[in-house]
């Protein structure tokens, strides 16, 4: 009995040793997601290579050995957004699945930190992903060999740009994929002009002599915070998400003003940004590109699709768009995603 005891009190004590650097929360205060019973939530915070704060939310199962090593996912949310919309969905899903999951704020948004905020920098975000391997790799019941990413969105682009130039991604799988490069220099289905990208860089450019004199600061793009008759398909699908019960989310210390719209002065550093480039060198580790079939945004699957060389695979979900496949459960393939990561993931 005695015997017994200690070893039970020893158990507790290395358990708690391998999580003192997370705090348990729970989903309650959540709308935008929940978390299954079977696993638990967990609140971290990391550094990346430039020394900012990443924030992120890791999910656990309940019944996982922490004396043994497992497979691990890093899941990005969609640019403009946090991780309570949409990445947590994915994490918490895929925790439920059997692994262990993190999804992060990328610098710059959400909790993460990063200033003024809404800056634009893909190659910060991407390191980001990075980062979260860093912190998984180095959990003493995460197997740094077996570390999966998942991006949604705009995270999708980052994370192809950084499984790019870190094998330690073993599997990448993207969901609704923008571009974010090509969303900015050339629009959807290429309607924008040079002359069009021009201006946007110029009015960028006049307004950082604003910013550097002190002036306000000034944001574009993003979601839409009124319909009107004038409001066109897409940003009503981002509306519906977005600015609604179903997908609102301020974090602490934000403004609803601001989600979602990146400032004026960094959004044109996307006209750098070339993530599908030399997408083939991530071969011979598996890509897996999830798209609706009735996405506005799927051009960019198939374009990085047809880029990466083997193995690869294209997946339509039928009768999906864009935004559906942030949170509708019901739509999202977490079967194929399962059964992906549970492939390339031992």
């Amino acid at each position: 009995m005695i015997l017994g005891q200690a070893c039970t009190q020893k158990k507790e004590k290395n358990q708690s040793e391998k999580t003192k650097e997370m705090k348990q929360i729970s989903s309650k205060e959540y709308t935008t997601f929940k978390v299954s019973d079977n696993v638990t939530m967990y609140r971290v915070a990391f550094k990346n290579q430039y020394n900012m704060d990443v924030v992120g939310h890791l999910f656990i199962p309940n019944n996982l050995d922490q004396d043994a090593k497992h497979p691990a996912i890093v899941v990005g949310h969609p640019m403009g957004a946090v991780k309570e919309q949409s990445a947590d969905v994915y994490a918490s899903k895929m925790a439920d699945c059997g692994f262990i999951t993190l999804a992060i704020d990328l610098s710059f948004w959400g909790e993460s930190a990063g200033e003024p905020r809404n800056v634009v920098a893909p190659e910060i975000y991407a390191e980001d992903f990075s980062a979260a391997v860093d912190f998984l790799g180095t959990r003493p019941f995460v197997d740094r060999n077996d570390i999966g990413a998942i991006g949604v969105c705009g995270s999708g682009s980052f994370v192809i740009s950084a499984a790019k130039i870190d094998p330690r991604m073993k599997a990448i799988a993207t969901v609704s994929m923008y571009d974010m490069g090509s969303a900015s220099r050339n629009a959807l289905n290429h309607s924008q002009t040079v002359d069009q990208r021009k201006k946007n860089q110029l009015e960028a450019a006049e307004q950082r002599y604003v910013e550097f004199t002190g002036g306000e600061t000034k944001y574009t793009s993003g979601t839409v915070h009124q319909l009107d008759d004038k409001t066109d398909p897409i940003q009503r699908e981002f509306y519906e998400f977005y600015r609604t019960p179903r997908g609102e989310y301020t974090p602490k210390g934000g403004s609803s003003e601001t989600t979602t719209h990146p400032t004026l002065s960094s959004n044109t550093k996307f006209n750098n940004f070339y993530p599908f480039n030399d997408i083939e060198t991530i071969s011979p580790r598996p890509l897996l590109f999830i798209t609706g079939d009735k996405a506005h945004s799927k051009e960019f699957s198939e374009d990085a699709y047809k880029r990466a060389a083997e193995p690869k695979e294209l997946y339509y979900v039928k009768d999906a768009g864009h935004v559906d496949l942030y949170d509708k459960i019901e739509l999202i393939p977490f079967d194929k995603l399962e059964s992906f990561f549970k492939k390339y993931l031992h």
